[in-house]
């Protein structure tokens, strides 16, 4: 027997948000699933192949898998935004390749990525003077030191767990982020403290961080999850930790 069945209006559809997400990437949806609580909000995500250890040869290898990640998204769910998930390979590809690459395959999605949103709450919050730490090794740290001061941030601090392996990164401890974020705050003048790498934990200590060093604290899972937010149009106000959700910019 066929069964009878109805089509859902399209102008009712949910808010169709994208994120590719690296393969050795263990701790972002679980961060922005801990957070997401508007039905009226639908999260699909896909993944990038990316290798176990964190490298410049492995992030530039995205560069050519990416358009084939951002295939394995529906198009039928006709994405509002589409972010890619990687601190560091948005550094070494560039924010304007990532975007040129996934709307290629997604032509009316917005495109952001981790380095894009960060310096959008850094604008938001009008973070000048920055300590950030890094998980990574030293030459992927240098990279992003250049970027973000080619984009008009100050390094005022600066300290890595200079760690290869994407394993080890996803278990380095919430703590072990906690203090170092209290011990980069009292090192030099900052207007605001960052946490890079979407598979470092950072959503439980971040309202903590920001109480115990009086600074604003920006991750890279919060600022892309904010940013993908505010390019859908939807509300952010206690929609997630720090300050950055906090205020109506």
């Amino acid at each position: 027997m066929k069964l009878p069945y109805d089509i859902d209006d399209r102008a009712d559809r949910k808010t169709a948000l994208g994120l590719i997400v690296l393969q050795a990437d263990e701790t972002i949806e679980n961060e922005i699933r801990s957070v997401l609580d508007n039905d009226a909000v639908g999260l699909l995500h896909s993944r990038i192949p990316s290798g176990a250890d964190l490298t410049p040869e492995t992030l530039m290898q995205m560069k050519a898998d990416l358009p084939a990640a951002a295939a394995l998204l529906p198009k039928s769910a006709q994405f509002d935004v589409i972010a890619y998930a990687c601190t560091s390979g948005a550094t070494y590809i560039g924010s304007k390749t990532v975007k040129t690459l996934v709307q290629n395959i997604h032509p009316t999605a917005q495109v952001t990525d981790p380095m894009r949103a960060v310096l959008a709450a850094c604008k938001a919050l009008r973070i000048k003077r920055i300590g950030f730490i890094t998980p990574y090794i030293e030459e992927v740290s240098d990279a992003m030191r250049t970027l973000l001061e080619q984009s008009g941030l100050e390094i005022s601090a600066f300290g890595s767990f200079s760690e290869e392996q994407e394993a080890i990164v996803a278990r380095i401890s919430d703590r072990s982020i906690l203090k170092a974020l209290i011990d980069l705050s009292k090192q030099n003048d900052v207007d605001g403290l960052f946490v890079s790498c979407t598979n470092l934990n950072s959503f439980s200590i971040i309202d903590e961080a920001e109480q115990r060093t009086g600074k604003p604290v920006v991750s890279s899972n919060q600022a892309l999850y904010w940013h993908m937010l505010t390019l859908a149009g939807l509300p952010t106000i206690g929609k997630g930790p720090g300050r950055l959700f906090s205020n109506s910019f």
